[in-house]
């Protein structure tokens, strides 16, 4: 499903980004966790239904945190990224957390996650952040290869991770911000 490499222009979300970054959000769960997750369980994903989720979320948003989105030339919102503080339980630490970067399948090996990744990085940098930590499934292959490309590795931590009854352990991801 690669592409060319397309122009992308990252900016923050704003409210009226919600139902296009459910809808890549969704699609992007029904592509990279097929066979990785219960197929009824991502059928029954619903963008209308994680787009109200998402301005609730959105809306009330705690400090620090977040949202990206990538645009494509003619300005259509192809990517979606949030980070923040790091989050150990209800514990936040001084370091900086990827809670999700998801792009629409259909422009995947684009760049459009790299441009996205790369602007979390630079704004977790800058805002004073030693390290972005991420969680990624532990069977997700592909996922696992692009953090290892944008210099994130395994840190040895694993989470537990049940969908519909069946484990889906993640595995947690770290790069250096410093110098």
């Amino acid at each position: 499903m690669s592409g060319p490499q397309a122009r992308v222009r990252v900016r923050e979300m704003v409210l009226g980004d919600c139902d296009r970054v459910s809808l890549i959000r969704v699609r992007g769960w029904q592509s990279a966790y097929r066979s990785l997750m219960p197929q009824q369980h991502l059928d029954a994903m619903d963008p209308a239904a994680d787009a109200e989720r998402r301005r609730a979320l959105f809306a009330r948003a705690p400090q620090g945190v977040l949202n990206l989105v990538a645009e494509d030339e003619g300005g259509e919102v192809v990517g979606w990224a949030c980070h923040g503080p790091y989050r150990d339980g209800e514990m936040r630490t001084p370091d900086a957390e990827l809670y999700a970067l998801y792009v629409d399948p259909g422009r995947l090996g684009a760049g459009v996650g790299r441009a996205l990744v790369g602007e979390s990085v630079r704004r977790c940098a800058s805002a004073g952040h030693a390290r972005m930590l991420l969680w990624v499934l532990k069977g997700n292959t592909r996922a696992r290869r692009f953090y290892e490309r944008a210099g994130f590795g395994p840190d040895g931590a694993e989470e537990p991770f049940e969908v519909d009854g069946v484990p889906v352990p993640e595995v947690r991801y770290a790069r250096p911000l410093g110098d």
